[in-house]
Parts: C-alpha cells; sequence; structure tokens
C-alpha cells in the first residue's frame, strides 16, 4: 500500500502486529460512533476477496472502482483489480507478477494507471521467498520496501484478453503512487529516482537504510515524457492528487526522521506551500472533495495503532474534525465524483485484515462542521427546512416548529461566529422572506456582518526557562541590548537552565505582553495584593519593602484563604489577575508568575487561556504556572510553595523576598481568532411610505454551541454536549417571527396599519456580551448626537429573551423606562389575560441595554431562569407554548400600539444605584439559579437548583429565597454575587433562606467552578 509507505519499517510493523493481534480471535465489526447527523450512512464492507484489500480510487462516471488486493492465486503480493459497481465483476489488470499498486483510471475511462515490479527479473523469486515464510507459520513484519524496481504502466480496460502493459517510466528507483491530472494531460507521482542516479550527492549508507527519505513528487506528461521535479525537502513526500480544477496539489510531508506527517497543498508548479494541518502525528493519504473546498486524510491523533479519517478545508482554516471513530485502522479515503460516497479501508472485519468499505456522504453536515458555505445556496436550506404550513395567527403548532429547528442538532449550539449560527441565522433570514419582511442587513441582504475577537490561541515559540545559580545582572537585560561578558558563575547558571513545557506546565494569560522576555531574576510577593484598609479590615501591601523594578514577581492565585469571608470579601476587587498585573505592570515588573498553590484545591492548577475582550493586551508579561514549576522556582528559597503558601494564608503573612541565583526568561506568542458572526434584520413597512422612525423587536439566535466558554453550567458528565437553548433563546426568535408572521399579514391584507414601521432582528453574539445588537446601534446611531441620534431614529425596543418557560407569570423588564409603558400593557392584556410582573429595572444582561444605553424606551419580556439554564438540557420538550403563545400575542399588541401612537414614548433614565449584571470572575460553585422575575423580593429568590450541585445537596429548594450568606445580609442579586466572591472551595458555609414563612439555616460546601 504505497499510500501507507509513509510509515517507517518500525512504525508499520508496530501497526501490522496490532492488527495480527486483533484478528486472533473472531469479533464481529466495530459500531460506528458517529455524531448525529452522521458524516456517514450506510456503512457496509464492499470488498471480501483475498487475505487484505484496499486504496480504491473511482472512475469519473463513478462505474468502475479501481483498487489493491491480495487475492491472486500463487501471488503473495498486491496486484490491481478493477471492480464493476454495478454488476460486482472483478477483474485483474496488473501482470500477476512481482508487486503492484495505486491503480488509478484516467478521466476518459479508457486507460488504468498503476505501479507495477513485474519487469523485475527477481519478481518471481521474490513472490516464492514470500510464500515460502507464510508457510512456515511465520509474519513478515509489515513495512512499505520502496522497491526500486517500481515503475509507472498504463493498460487499455475494457480490451479483449489481457494487456500488455505500457512502460510509462523505467528509470531505477521508486516510481509510485500515481494519478492522472483532472484533464487526463498531466500525471503526478512520487519517486526517489534522483537518490540513485549517477553522481548523486547523497550517502548510500543512509538510502540503503530509509529510502523513502529521499522521495519527493514529481510531474510529467501523459505520454512520460517532460518530467519535472516539484519538492526538494528532507523527508518523505508522497500521496500526491490534483485538486478537482487541476490548479492545486495535496500531498503528505513526512518530518526527516519520519516520525509525524502533516497534510500540505502547493500550486501545481509547487509554488504557495501551504501547511493544512498541524497534528504533529502521523497525517497522511489526502484526498480532495470534489468540491475542492475541503479534503479528507488519515490520521493516528488517538493513538499509535488507532488510524481515524478527519477533514479540513483546503486553506487549513477550520481545525480537522473527526469523520469516523472505531478501533483499529481507518484510512486512505476517498469521495465518488458526485461527493455523495466515501471509500475507505478498514480493518474494522471480522478478520481484523483491511477491506475495502464503503458509505454515503453527507456533504451539507460536512460544511456545517467546517463552517463552509453550502455550495448550491445558502447553507441551512438543504439542512434546516421551514415549517411547510405556518398560520397568520400566532400558535403553539408554529412556536414548537421553530423552537425545534432552531435548537436541533444541525445548529450545534448556535454558537456566534460558527456554522450552526450560520444554518440559524439563515433559517431566520428565510422565514423573514416567506413571511413578506423587507431585507434591512447589509448590502440589500437580511444579514449585517460583525467581527470580533472569539478567542486566543497560543501560536509558536512558547517558551518558560528557569536557571538556577549565581544571578546575573539582577536588573535583567533590556531587550534587544547586547549581552554581556559572561562570568564562570553566570556560564553556570545558564547550563542548568530547564524549560517547561507550554500548556502542561504553564500557560501565557490572554492579555499577557508577547514578544521574547530577556532573562531577569525573580521576587516573590505573596498573593501580590494591594488592598486599603476598609471597615474592620486593615490595609495590605504584598509589595512592601520589595524592589520588583525590571524583575519577575511570583504571586499565588485568588486570596488568602485562611481569612474571615468579610476579609476575603474586602480583597476580592483587588485580587483579580488583571488586577494582579496592573499592580505589578505599575511598580516596573518584567513580568508575573502566577501560581494556584497547593492550597487553591481547583482541579486545574495551570489556569485556562481565556480571552478577555475588555483587558486584551498588556504591557506586562502574564503567565501562570503549574506547582511545580513554582515549586522549582522556590527550590534555593529555603522554604517549599506550600511552607510559603500555608505563610501566605495566614493573617500574619511575612512579607516578600527575591529569589536569590534564579532567573526567569519567556518567549510568549499568542494568536487572536477572528470570527464573525451576523444579526439577521427585516423590515414591516406599516403606512404608505418608509417612516423616519421606526420599532424595533428583537431577540438574539446566538447560544453556547457545546458549552466552550465558561458561561456554560453543564455538569461534568455533560461538558462537551450539545446546549441546544430551547428557552435560551430560540423560544424568543420563535416568538419574533410569529410576531413578525401575524403583523405582516394583516398589513398585506389591509387590516393593520400604523404611523412607524417594524424592524424585526434576531441578534448573534448576544452570550458573548451583547455584540451583534451593539454593532446594530454602532452603525445606526449619530456619533455627533449627543445621544448617539438613535433615539430619533427608534422609538422604542421591544425584546425576547428566555419566554419558552412561564411557572407563574411573566416578567416585563424595563416597565420603568417610559412613562407610556403601563397604559400600553394594561390595554394589551385585557384579552390576552396573561399573569404579568412589571419590572421596572431597565439595565439587564440582554440585549435591550444595547438601546436603554442610547435613550430608547425597552420592554423585554422573560419568564425566568430555571435549573436547565445554559445546560445540555434546555431542550424543546420542557416549553410551555401555550403560555409562550400568549407573551408573543401580547408583545405583538404593544408594539401595534406603539406604531400608532399619536407621540412616541417618553424615555425615563435609569434611577440612581441601578447597574448591569456583570460577568462572573467567582470561583466557586453552588448551582443556585436565581429567579428574576422575583425581583422586587428582599433576599434571592431561587427558581431552581441544579441537580446533584451543592445547594441541592445541601438542602436549598426552588422558591426559597436566601437572605444570609456567611453572616452578610442578602438584599438583592448583587449581594449574593459579592459573598460568593468571600467563599472558598471545600470550606461548608452557613446559609439562611425563607422558605414559606420558615426561617431555614442550612450548610453548604461550595465546590470549584474551574
Amino acid at each position: 500500500m504505497p499510500r501507507l509507505s509513509a510509515f517507517r519499517a518500525s512504525t508499520a510493523g508496530l501497526l501490522t502486529a496490532t492488527l495480527l493481534a486483533c484478528a486472533s480471535g473472531p469479533a464481529p465489526p466495530a459500531r460506528e460512533a458517529s455524531p448525529k447527523p452522521s458524516l456517514l450512512g450506510d456503512v457496509h464492507q464492499l470488498s471480501f476477496q483475498g487475505r487484505r484489500a484496499g486504496e480504491g480510487y473511482f472512475s469519473r462516471d463513478a462505474s468502475r472502482l479501481i483498487f489493491q488486493s491480495e487475492r491472486e492465486a500463487g501471488n503473495p503480493f498486491y496486484q490491481i483489480y478493477t471492480l464493476d459497481l454495478r454488476s460486482g465483476q472483478a477483474t485483474r489488470i496488473s501482470p500477476g507478477v512481482g508487486k503492484a499498486t495505486c491503480g488509478w483510471i484516467h478521466p476518459g475511462g479508457r486507460r488504468a494507471l498503476f505501479a507495477s515490479t513485474h519487469l523485475d527479473p527477481e519478481a518471481p523469486a521474490k513472490q516464492d521467498s514470500e510464500w515460502a515464510l507464510r508457510e512456515s507459520g511465520k509474519n513478515r513484519r509489515y513495512a512499505w520496501d520502496y522497491d526500486p524496481n517500481y515503475d509507472l504502466f498504463s493498460v487499455p480496460l475494457d480490451a479483449p484478453g489481457p494487456s500488455v502493459p505500457q512502460a510509462l517510466t523505467r528509470t531505477f528507483g521508486y516510481d509510485a503512487e500515481a494519478s492522472w491530472s483532472p484533464n487526463g494531460r498531466e500525471i503526478l507521482f512520487a519517486s526517489n529516482r534522483h537518490a540513485y542516479a549517477e553522481g548523486a550527492q547523497l550517502d548510500p549508507a543512509q538510502l540503503e537504510r530509509d529510502p523513502a527519505y529521499f522521495i519527493d513528487l514529481y510531474r510529467m506528461d501523459s505520454s512520460g515524457r517532460n518530467i519535472r521535479r516539484l519538492t526538494d525537502h528532507p523527508g518523505y513526500d508522497g500521496g500526491p492528487f490534483f485538486s478537482p480544477d487541476g490548479e492545486r496539489i495535496v500531498w503528505r510531508r513526512f518530518s526527516p526522521d519520519g516520525a509525524t506527517a502533516e497534510i500540505y497543498s502547493m500550486r501545481g508548479d509547487g509554488s504557495d506551500v501551504r501547511q493544512l494541518t498541524n497534528l504533529g502525528v502521523m497525517s497522511w493519504a489526502p484526498f480532495y472533495h470534489p468540491s475542492g473546498e475541503y479534503l479528507i486524510f488519515t490520521t493516528n491523533l488517538h493513538g499509535h495503532a488507532n488510524f481515524e479519517l478527519y477533514m479540513v478545508d483546503t486553506r487549513g482554516e477550520h481545525a480537522p474534525v473527526r469523520v469516523t471513530d472505531a478501533p483499529g485502522f481507518d484510512g486512505l479515503p476517498v469521495f465518488a465524483p458526485d461527493g455523495e460516497e466515501l471509500v475507505w479501508t478498514s480493518n474494522r472485519t471480522v478478520s481484523g485484515q483491511s477491506q475495502l468499505f464503503r458509505a454515503t456522504w453527507n456533504d451539507a453536515h460536512a460544511r456545517a462542521l467546517l463552517e463552509l458555505p453550502d455550495k448550491t445556496g445558502p447553507q441551512a436550506a438543504p439542512l434546516l427546512p421551514l415549517p411547510l404550513h405556518t398560520d397568520a395567527e400566532i400558535r403553539e403548532e408554529d412556536l414548537r416548529a421553530h423552537v425545534e429547528a432552531l435548537s436541533s442538532d444541525i445548529t450545534e449550539g448556535r454558537l456566534t461566529g460558527t456554522a450552526g449560527e450560520r444554518i440559524a441565522t439563515s433559517y431566520v433570514a428565510r422565514a423573514f422572506r416567506a413571511i413578506g419582511l423587507e431585507p434591512a442587513g447589509d448590502g440589500g441582504t437580511y444579514f449585517q456582518t460583525f467581527g470580533f475577537t472569539a478567542g486566543v490561541s497560543l501560536g509558536e515559540g512558547n517558551r518558560l526557562e528557569i536557571r538556577h545559580g549565581e544571578a546575573q545582572n539582577a536588573q535583567g537585560v533590556a531587550p534587544g541590548a547586547p549581552s554581556p561578558p559572561q562570568s564562570q558563575a553566570q556560564a553556570q547558571a545558564q547550563s542548568q537552565a530547564q524549560a517547561f513545557k507550554v500548556d502542561v506546565d504553564w500557560r501565557p494569560f490572554a492579555f499577557s505582553r508577547e514578544g521574547t522576555i530577556a532573562s531577569a531574576s525573580v521576587v516573590y510577593a505573596g498573593y501580590g495584593i494591594v488592598a486599603p484598609a476598609g471597615q474592620n479590615q486593615r490595609a495590605i501591601d504584598h509589595y512592601a519593602g520589595l524592589d520588583v523594578q525590571d524583575r519577575w514577581v511570583v504571586v499565588f492565585r485568588y486570596v488568602p484563604r485562611n481569612l474571615s469571608p468579610e476579609s476575603r470579601q474586602h480583597l476580592h476587587r483587588y485580587s483579580s489577575l488583571r488586577y494582579k498585573a496592573m499592580l505589578a505592570r505599575d511598580r516596573g515588573a518584567r513580568g508575573l508568575l502566577v501560581v494556584s498553590g497547593p492550597n487553591s484545591r481547583i482541579r486545574n492548577e495551570v489556569a485556562p487561556l481565556r480571552f478577555d475582550v475588555s483587558l486584551a493586551g498588556s504591557s506586562i508579561a502574564a503567565v501562570s504556572i503549574s506547582d511545580a514549576v513554582a515549586g522549582d522556582l522556590m527550590r534555593g528559597s529555603g522554604k517549599t510553595l506550600a511552607e510559603l503558601h500555608d505563610q501566605a494564608d495566614s493573617a500574619s503573612a511575612a512579607v516578600g523576598f527575591p529569589l536569590e541565583g534564579t532567573l526567569v526568561s519567556a518567549q510568549i506568542e499568542l494568536e487572536q481568532q477572528r470570527r464573525s458572526g451576523r444579526n439577521v434584520i427585516g423590515r414591516l413597512q406599516m403606512g404608505p411610505e418608509p417612516s423616519m422612525d421606526f420599532i424595533v423587536v428583537g431577540a438574539h439566535v446566538d447560544h453556547l454551541g457545546r458549552g466552550e466558554g465558561a458561561s456554560s453550567l453543564a455538569l461534568e458528565g455533560e461538558r462537551g454536549a450539545i446546549h441546544p437553548g430551547a428557552d435560551d433563546n430560540a423560544s424568543g426568535v420563535a416568538a419574533l417571527l410569529e410576531v413578525a408572521e401575524r403583523l405582516a399579514t394583516g398589513v398585506a391584507d389591509g387590516e393593520l396599519s400604523g404611523q412607524r414601521d417594524l424592524v424585526f432582528a434576531a441578534w448573534s453574539g448576544e452570550e458573548l456580551g451583547l455584540l451583534g445588537s451593539s454593532a446594530w446601534v454602532k452603525g445606526a446611531a449619530d456619533p455627533h448626537a449627543e445621544d448617539g441620534g438613535l433615539a430619533q431614529q427608534v422609538a422604542a425596543y421591544l425584546n425576547f429573551d428566555m419566554v419558552g418557560r412561564m411557572s407563574e407569570a411573566v416578567s416585563l423588564f424595563g416597565v420603568g423606562s417610559s412613562n407610556a409603558w403601563p397604559g400600553e400593557i394594561e390595554r394589551a392584556n385585557i384579552r390576552i389575560a396573561v399573569p404579568i410582573l412589571p419590572q421596572r429595572e431597565s439595565l439587564l444582561p440582554t440585549d435591550a441595554t444595547s438601546f436603554f444605553n442610547r435613550g430608547v424606551p425597552i420592554l423585554a419580556a422573560f419568564t425566568g431562569a430555571h435549573s436547565d439554564y445554559h445546560t445540555p438540557r434546555d431542550t424543546p420538550d420542557k416549553l410551555d407554548y401555550a403560555s409562550l403563545r400568549k407573551i408573543a400575542e401580547l408583545m405583538s399588541e404593544i408594539g401595534l400600539s406603539v406604531s400608532a401612537l399619536a407621540v412616541r414614548p417618553d424615555f425615563v433614565p435609569a434611577a440612581p444605584g441601578e447597574s448591569n449584571f456583570g460577568p462572573s470572575a467567582i470561583r466557586v460553585y453552588l448551582g443556585t439559579v436565581p429567579d428574576y422575575a422575583r425581583g422586587d423580593v428582599v433576599g434571592l429568590a431561587l427558581s431552581g437548583v441544579a441537580r446533584g450541585g451543592p445547594a441541592e445537596r445541601g438542602g436549598l429548594r426552588a422558591g426559597d429565597i436566601i437572605v444570609e450568606v456567611a453572616g452578610r445580609k442578602i438584599e438583592n442579586i448583587y449581594d449574593y454575587t459579592y459573598a460568593l466572591d468571600a467563599l472558598e472551595i471545600g470550606d461548608p458555609v452557613r446559609i439562611i433562606a425563607l422558605r414559606g414563612d420558615r426561617r431555614l439555616s442550612l450548610e453548604i460546601t461550595p465546590i470549584s467552578r474551574d
């Protein structure tokens, strides 16, 4: 199998040994464990004859498959066969003598190409030797031998009787792995012929030992003339194929030592070389999808002998995506010419020997996973069809259909910037079009695209080194400055340098300075906190008496443990990672080293690389280090890390000190991950002409994907599962669509009219920080106007966010933003009669805030959080569609009424003290779910508690009102958030809660959120 020839003898031998071990006893074929919807369907074994078979390729008309198989009587080696896919008839087309491999059918369908050693005079003797070995009961360790007698041949197909192969190459050396160009005029192949050429400048012993090292890619005319060498790289280049348009070539390139291989592509002339994978394992056998937009390949990313199929886009911009999931070998994948089938080689057989397998291919799902546009139209069209029939009135059946579509597995949680988000927004856009809304996005479309930084990843070249010995130049060396002469002690310090593994032993923070951080000495500074005195709290300065100018500062994460909750609460605002970095920077430090320490009790010592939008970038290096690395730093201090942590946690912690004789240097490289999201905007014209001002009705369409970010509240066993977001916020988008359809139908029928148009918006990026609505507001506002000018355009904003699980009433937030709302709500609800809890608060963690901050009156519907909030359990079957219908009808009536008002609603600013709900930096987890619908309750009302969480285990229940935590009085959600800041992982805490007229005292033990 030449496309497997990338393996060195040892690697292939281990693989074969494993496969043979698997074949020691009959076993059923492995069952595919694919994602839903699956990329592969109707998986079945295609070939059965012979000892083994594999590496099959389709003819252009898909009527035949050419493949290699060990099934010839008297020959233990591979020969080339064609399989008629209509009749099932297999025909050998190679001579039957020697070895043959790598078949390919000409695009015209009349000839076939393969490599063979049948002209080798020693071919019969080699066959006899192999048979004798097998008959003796021994098995040769499998290794492709890169026989230098391989040459390329072609034969006519469908010719009567055996055909004499036409030799296309006759040069000593390995010529194989050949394929025709799409137009049939050229041939690509792999060869080490240059290594055997007279006068070749190489080590003959190396050629004898490792002939694959010298294999490169070649190109020639179909006649065998005009041979050109395309690559000249140390190590093995092989397995080349033309792209479907013939413009590029894909192949796999091995590292010089043969230990790893990656997928590459280049132009047909050898220029513009691109590395498409960077997995650091054995990745090979790439093959283009007929669209040319992505390719499939083989890799052992999941284990030395566990080869799986993966796919990647042809620009290498998306991380490779797994296709198969079965033990053993799955490799050498090939698409059918129409892209609807896949054939590959697998040992998922009863015998454990490789045979050809065949399956249908889900191109649409592949494109969704790789975030590629659909090749024939909007991405979601074939994936997420609109309901066939919807009624003009707001109906429960229609709401359910929209919720089920938007929260289906196809959208994969609708994370902003992913294919799932595009599928969902495409669905909404097609619904807007069907409803009759006019496009109100960019360039006459329904979409408004916005860019954002989705995260930060590690770049190449990250390095952290610690040197022990006599400190050199305690002030360090400025970047770019010439190095001073080295003393013997300095040389000794350098000789003791120890490098640590990034992403394992250490990891930079997202806000760290990048580049080379020159070697500098280190100062220990306890927790690195500087805080003023507070009520019954003494002032703290862990930098007192320390000179950290041009030095690294090592500090503990969080706050001292053995303090009262009140003291830890006081210190919390001064203990964030960003705040500690700012303190170190302002004191002239070169870098900050943060260690969790043995007393922190967290699961992951090294802090995650999480992007912080508001504080990206810093002028100081800031990294998280493991306890082991910190222990190495401290080894010359005379104290262990545990001793220092105990001391730092005590109320009488000693001041810090320099770590004499210890130097640290680093190289920090980060890459921002830029993505784009998109809103869906449509406009309903209510009168004969477009109105100068209008009402915006919105709901966010995005959700959490598979819970990749910090917002997921999934339990440990749910990590990585799709968060469907049926209530949050497929329910809101469903209501939005039904309101739009009802009003658009009424306008079209002449039954409804108004003075102000309605703009309907499905926002994306809400879960990431109101990105989509903020982008729209920014684009619509006049930056020269005092309030941005948005209030002159937008008369009111109505919002749906989590409106599908009403227990007792729907909360309408923002009632205090306009004096018009109480009357409007009263009139609209006379007929509908839905229970309402009016809430004056207007600054909310939802898209309404983007408008309220610009002087626009808002009204936001919300039915409350629950124990399934931000988990994979937020599914469509749990929604109350009858109540959802009433809420949609209520907001529809309010929107229609405001459209007809002679005087637009006035705007009332926020009351003093009202503030936004900020992002949580709490590290403890209790599993409580606040009931925002009961915001007028003194204390924190709970709408639920997470199953199996600390709150449930401690006795808290839905409906309880928390009024005290660790002695701190709780009057609102802000008090509760601040109280959680002071809690310690693993330390029991006393919580007082009201349950009806009972006052409960409960003991709850927080666990780690990280």
